[in-house]
């Protein structure tokens, strides 16, 4: 199982768009460009960042997008919970119809369940610890960095 990549695709969008705001127009095109997938996606994640209050669209003339908050403000798990909507809000899903006649099949959600959820939560908890803010810094010093070894 693997978290889609809506969840890294939203967070290189994020990052463009404090990164880059003063250097290029930042639509779905010249985001997708840096993302490498097609302007339609970008679009669709638009407008699910848009509907959890992280971005403002702006239409018409220049367009563009911009931040909703500021970036100390906007964790991974928001983004996460903005993207990547998981069913019924668990991370894990069950097979479905484990055997009732073997042992095994009958208590292996009893054995589990609990510990799925205690994983979830972990994973959740470590990303409300961490920000936007964290992630620009961290790519903003890895570009000096690039330009002082050029």
């Amino acid at each position: 199982m693997q978290i889609s990549s809506r969840f890294t695709i939203a967070v290189h969008i994020l990052t463009c768009i404090d990164t880059l705001k003063d250097e290029m127009p930042l639509n779905s095109e010249t985001i997708a460009g840096s993302v490498g997938v097609n302007p339609v996606i970008i679009r669709n994640l638009f407008g699910k960042l848009k509907k959890a209050g992280l971005i403002i669209v702006l239409r018409g003339g220049n367009g563009g997008v911009t931040l909703a908050k500021p970036l100390s403000e906007i964790t991974l798990l928001d983004v996460y919970r903005a993207v990547d909507s998981v069913e019924d809000g668990k991370l894990f899903h069950f097979h479905a119809n484990p055997n009732a006649a073997c042992p095994v099949g009958r208590n292996i959600h009893h054995v589990m369940d609990g510990r799925l959820d205690e994983i979830q939560d972990a994973m959740e908890e470590k990303m409300q610890s961490m920000t936007l803010a964290d992630i620009v810094a961290d790519t903003k010093r890895c570009i000096k960095d690039e330009k002082q070894r050029a």
